[in-house]
């Protein structure tokens, strides 16, 4: 009975076959399925190490990450990034967005975020600010997909992105009359679609991200905070990493850019230090068609002028300075693809001298109507081979080294990781933030007193403290010495030129006081004030440890029981740990006027 009140159903069909691959139409591309889009080597790498940059677990990772991920490489398929500049081939679009996800994470690492926040409130929303590193990232090119592409698909109907990801051939082209700067606002357009509403409910739910996001999303990077900065950051190593970068794109970048530093720098230093077509030894020669600058000279002062600007981001190693010139454009380089010319320069004097020279275009630093007058001699570039100038740069940045004190130094080996490179790390040396670089900063240094008479056992701790060096701003021109340091540090701190308690910090609150990393502070004093280097040779040291040694002499920081000035510290991320070797002060007001909380991600190592 029950059968006379059942619908009948209908036949059940045989699943049709799947059709057999066919090609398609000639000039038309055949969509792919985002597994067989990111199943390339170099994409699963570029995958590995985003969610290496992440702390969480692969059915977390691929809610978060692979599902948008995989839905960007659905709606990006074959496209370039851009029709004749960066990543500029089938594909480059997808290649683009992966990298400056890794990218954007693997600098994310280098902030507490919100900046400001308790250590409590940072660690409950870092998942939060990566995630929404990682989202601002691979979004901030998407409108380009709505606006500056024309898509047809094989039945003559135009495609726009809303209508979901390709379903059948397609051709494309770049539209003539597109705007540059358009394919910002139409993120709006698209974003819905990468990211669902359980990710914008969880991120809504965070005010101090969820503003900034929202800038991000709308193309106001300026309005972003550090969220814009780390996208932009993230999409300039990746587009120098493919392609590197002209004048005319220097001189075009936001002023807060890398390049435009260097270019101001460069600038600055011309009018103001560097000796320019002297009759004899000078630091550089204008000619027609080039400015000829001395390498070393010219590498050493940029450094020291941009650190004492607090410009972060500058390699410590000339040969990384040149790179980064190279890199962005701002050099000619040799005809063999070098930063390094050996020329020789001729005064009218009958004066002359071989140097190792850095190639710039004139226009770079002066207006037309602004160029100093040529220099009278002669420059002739050598036609010796431009290899040994670089094996040279090379060996005179190793006046640089990181190597320990030679005496009464307990030596640690360095990491293995560090001579592991990838396309990451190589992306970070544009920037100098790799993490190998950042270790090779942190190097040990631990070292004994050389004289025996300025310790002793039998001294309490206290006794060994003397007085605070004094306050005031200290001028660059001073002579250096430990008081000129410590008074150095204390300034750089209050301007907050030196960020204390961030990931590439020189200073850090561990154990109520304050901790020096060593030798990268040094070094850094060492960068900004170059008659350390002429000090330092007279006494058969390096400059860093140089200044190390007049540190100790102020007796202001804290000795081990076994009488070792280096504690060491254990830095704690989300995979994997590090060490990091330091002074601790006994006295932290002796740096600090306020004393914030400790380091939670930095553990004192017992004695």
């Amino acid at each position: 009975m029950l059968s006379l009140f059942q619908r009948k159903r209908p036949p059940v069909a045989a699943a049709p076959s799947p059709a057999p691959a066919v090609e398609p139409p000639k000039g038309l591309m055949r969509p792919e399925s985002a597994a067989s889009l990111l199943a390339t080597p170099r994409r699963q790498k570029l995958m590995e190490h985003i969610w290496q940059r992440t702390s969480l677990s692969r059915r977390q990772f691929s809610t978060l990450y692979c599902a948008p991920l995989e839905r960007y490489a659905e709606l990006v398929q074959a496209f370039p990034a851009s029709e004749a500049h960066h990543h500029a081939y089938p594909g480059g679009m997808l290649d683009h967005g992966l990298e400056i996800v890794a990218y954007s994470l693997k600098l994310r690492q280098s902030h507490l975020l919100p900046i400001g926040a308790s250590p409590e409130d940072q660690a409950a929303q870092a998942e939060a600010w990566t995630a929404a590193v990682a989202y601002a990232a691979l979004l901030h090119d998407i409108g380009k997909v709505a606006v500056d592409l024309h898509v047809e698909l094989a039945d003559g109907s135009t495609w726009h992105p809303w209508h979901g990801p390709l379903r059948q051939p397609y051709r494309f082209r770049y539209r003539d009359d597109r705007e540059y700067r358009l394919h910002s606002a139409a993120t709006g357009l698209l974003y819905r679609q990468l990211l669902d509403r359980e990710i914008l409910d969880w991120l809504s739910g965070y005010p101090s991200l969820w503003a900034p996001l929202l800038y991000v999303l709308a193309g106001q990077y300026e309005h972003a905070g550090v969220l814009g900065e780390l996208v932009v950051q993230a999409d300039r190593a990746s587009v120098a990493q493919e392609l590197g970068g002209d004048p005319a794109r220097a001189m075009a970048a936001p002023k807060h850019s890398l390049q435009r530093k260097l270019v101001n720098g460069l600038r600055y230093l011309l009018k103001e230090e560097l000796k320019l077509n002297q009759p004899e030894a000078s630091d550089g020669w204008l000619t027609d068609d080039a400015l000829w600058l001395v390498s070393k000279t010219v590498s050493d002062k940029l450094r020291a002028h941009l650190l004492s600007q607090g410009v972060n981001g500058i390699p410590a190693n000339n040969t990384a300075v040149f790179n980064v010139l190279q890199d962005h454009g701002m050099l000619q380089p040799t005809a063999d693809g070098k930063a390094i010319w050996r020329a020789t320069v001729t005064s009218s004097t009958g004066w002359s001298h071989s140097f190792t020279l850095l190639r710039l275009a004139p226009a770079l630093i002066w207006e037309p109507g602004e160029r100093p007058a040529l220099f009278a001699g002669m420059v002739e570039i050598d036609a010796l081979p431009v290899a040994q100038p670089a094996v040279v740069e090379t060996l005179l940045a190793k006046g640089q080294d990181t190597r320990p004190e030679e005496s009464g130094s307990a030596l640690v080996p360095p990491s293995a990781s560090q001579a592991v490179p990838d396309v990451l790390e190589d992306m970070l040396a544009m920037v100098g933030k790799s993490d190998s670089a950042g270790m090779h900063q942190n190097a040990v240094a631990i070292s004994r007193d050389a004289d025996a008479t300025q310790f002793d056992t039998s001294m309490p701790a206290s006794d060994l403290t003397s007085p605070v060096p004094p306050a005031a701003p200290p001028s660059a021109a001073a002579q250096p010495s430990g008081e000129h340091f410590m008074a150095w540090l204390k300034q750089g701190i209050a301007s907050r030129r030196l960020i204390i308690n961030d990931a590439k910090a020189l200073v850090h609150t561990v154990s109520d006081t304050a901790y020096l990393v060593s030798p990268g502070v040094f070094q850094r004093y060492a960068q900004e004030h170059l008659q350390v280097a002429t000090l330092a040779k007279q006494e058969s040291q390096q400059d860093w440890q140089w200044v190390q040694k007049r540190f100790e002499r102020l007796q202001l920081h804290r000795k081990q029981s076994n009488g070792l000035n280096i504690w060491t510290c254990e830095v704690t991320g989300p995979r994997k740990s590090r060490q990091l070797h330091g002074y601790l002060l006994e006295d932290a007001f002796q740096l600090l006027a306020e004393i914030p909380p400790n380091n939670p991600y930095l553990s004192m190592k017992p004695e």
